[in-house]
């Protein structure tokens, strides 16, 4: 087994060499936009996943998506030499749905404040439902 805190930083350099790569290496013209925003390691550290996102609509994604698979074996062997360790990791890269996220939690956000709003409007108009003070004190005789 190895050390989770070695795991974590290999996984951090991974993803460091990936991005570097891709800017300074990859020159294939399919390649947009992109940004490397995490890698994470199996324990074994034999496979590695690469986390990414393409700036643009879904054929800029699906382009960088098939140069990022034509690229796996210059990355995986740029990545194998500058690690230093025994075996290479085999990389897969998965499209990381952050945008989709944040607009799917902005509406919910919105709706949630529209429905605030609502609220208060309906209770600006209205009143309690039984008498002022329903504590009613005892008739002196």
């Amino acid at each position: 087994m190895s050390d989770s805190a070695r795991v974590r930083r290999l996984a951090g350099r991974v993803r460091e060499l990936v991005a570097s790569s891709l800017k300074t290496q990859i020159k294939d013209p399919r390649l947009g936009m992109i940004t490397v925003t995490d890698a994470r390691i199996t324990n074994d550290l034999r496979e590695a996943t690469v986390y990414y996102t393409v700036f643009g609509d879904a054929v800029e994604q699906s382009a960088s998506a098939a140069a990022l698979e034509s690229a796996k074996g210059v990355l995986r062997s740029t990545v194998g030499k500058r690690l230093g360790l025994r075996h290479s990791p085999s990389l897969t890269f998965v499209a990381d749905q952050v945008q989709e996220h944040v607009a799917n939690i902005d509406d919910l956000l919105a709706a949630a404040n529209a429905a605030d709003a609502e609220v208060h409007r309906l209770a600006a108009g209205a009143q309690y439902a039984g008498d002022t003070n329903p504590y009613k004190a005892e008739e002196e005789s």
